[in-house]
């Protein structure tokens, strides 16, 4: 029973990453303000998350893994019901941007680790994280689908009162939930909280600007309180941005060795970094979320644009890749007891790029909706066996003491591989046009470069010993 609230639980926050993009036009009108005021609330909600994930993860350690997951849903719970009533843009950034986001940040982290704190072995371990990785990328492809449904029928608001109703849902199952490792009387690092959460949020602040003034040269003048700070040919404010982000996180790691120099706990030990498999693992997982992300923004950009479809048409198209991704997670269990994890990222990444082949190869403005079947099918299958596999490589490196920093550092690196998807989609797009949907291909086929990139860091795995 101990999955189930889990699952649902990242259901929840996958499915409010991506249902307000089909709404965001409807919810403009409503409130009053203007698209690119909703859309700055809905960055500024994955900004909150992606940010305060590692601190979250920390949490764990001092107010308990079951207790800080329970925090974390009745603040996100809170979040999504202020934002359902919402008069005007505040109120809705209140609830939804910061509420939700750290919501977010404090009940992810607590779902893999007391994942692999419950679980009594590596199959059982595959076969749980395949139900909550197949959770995660349900709610994040049905979100646009069941977004559009919801809110055409009932409303936008509607949509933050059935994540209200979801989250009540798994609170009351939650009480279920047995957690082995009791709280940890230890300092919480504050200092490296701020720099942690402030550096990533540069960095993440920066990847989002690329859809919008590229990666290179800036696409349009960058004006912040009515100031240009850089125009329009001079360099894009994705690297001010990103340079900042990285020079607060260069000064975030300085203090976490003046720490540990000290005898001090750090927010995440420095030694998490120098394990080969872990670094590999967290970049698989990177670019798994980078590609699934991209590759479902960048589909779905093309089916509306190109062949006029609406959100709900949108959705259903995208529903192969949905099956292909929940097949591999329920078989997740049976592929453990077979394959060890190394060989279930190779062979993930594998069909994955066989799957944006195969996309690139039929899918044409006027080739039907068949045409897309096989290829969003092996997608989905490749991704959903990544998932799983990676997440179950990187969790099982440590001892249960560490869980909560491997836990943060992982759901990190994953949301900032969503973040990079979606603005490198988005970039490709912007900067450049051509007849027949050329930009839709040489966006595609720019991530699926990013998967072999993948491919090959799963190549360097070790053998596990």
């Amino acid at each position: 029973m101990t999955v189930l609230p889990l699952a649902l639980a990242q259901f929840v926050a996958s499915y409010a990453a991506t249902t307000m993009t089909v709404a965001v036009s409807v919810i403009a009108a409503d409130l009053g303000t203007t698209v690119l005021g909703v859309q700055t609330a809905i960055t500024l909600f994955t900004l909150t998350m992606a940010s305060l994930m590692v601190p979250g993860s920390k949490l764990t350690d001092v107010l308990g893994r079951k207790r800080c997951f329970t925090a974390g849903l009745a603040v996100y719970g809170t979040g999504a019901l202020l934002a359902s009533a919402a008069p005007g843009l505040g109120l809705l950034v209140l609830g939804y941007s910061v509420l939700e986001g750290i919501g977010s940040a404090l009940m992810i982290p607590p779902i893999y680790i007391l994942v692999t704190a419950t679980s009594p072995d590596l199959v059982a371990r595959a076969r749980r994280f395949g139900v909550v990785s197949g959770a995660g990328a349900l709610g994040a492809a049905a979100g646009p689908l069941v977004g559009g449904l919801v809110t055409t029928w009932f409303g936008w608001r509607a949509s933050f009162l059935l994540q209200v109703l979801l989250v009540g849902w798994v609170l009351v199952l939650a009480r279920r939930i047995d957690d082995p490792r009791r709280p940890r009387r230890t300092p919480f690092d504050v200092a490296g909280a701020v720099l942690s959460a402030t550096g990533l949020f540069f960095v993440v602040s920066g990847v989002l600007q690329a859809g919008t003034y590229g990666w290179l040269v800036s696409r349009a003048d960058w004006i912040v309180a009515e100031v240009v700070l850089l125009p329009a040919g001079g360099p894009s404010p994705v690297w001010v941005l990103a340079g900042a982000g990285g020079g607060i996180l260069a000064g975030f790691f300085a203090h976490v060795r003046a720490r540990e120099r000290a005898g001090r706990e750090p927010l995440v030990p420095s030694g998490l970094f120098r394990d080969r498999v872990t670094r590999l693992g967290l970049l698989t997982q990177h670019v798994q979320w980078l590609v699934l992300q991209g590759s479902f923004f960048v589909i779905a950009v093309f089916l509306q644009q190109v062949r006029g479809y609406d959100a709900i048409e949108t959705g259903l198209t995208l529903t192969p890749a949905t099956i292909g991704i929940l097949g591999a997670s329920a078989a997740a269990g049976r592929l453990a007891r077979r394959h060890s994890p190394r060989r279930l990222v190779r062979g993930g990444f594998v069909l994955t790029v066989a799957g944006l082949a195969l996309v690139l190869l039929l899918v044409r403005a006027d080739s039907g909706v068949p045409s897309a079947v096989p290829g969003l099918l092996l997608l989905g299958a490749g991704v959903g066996i990544m998932l799983t596999a990676s997440v179950n490589l990187v969790q099982s490196r440590g001892p249960d003491s560490a869980q909560g920093d491997i836990s943060g550092v992982s759901r990190c690196v994953s949301n900032l591989g969503s973040s990079v998807g979606t603005a490198l989609a988005g970039s490709v797009l912007a900067g450049t046009s051509g007849p027949g949907g050329t930009s839709f291909a040489l966006a595609l086929a720019t991530l699926a470069l990013a998967a072999v990139v993948g491919l090959v860091a799963a190549l360097l795995l070790p053998r596990p010993t």
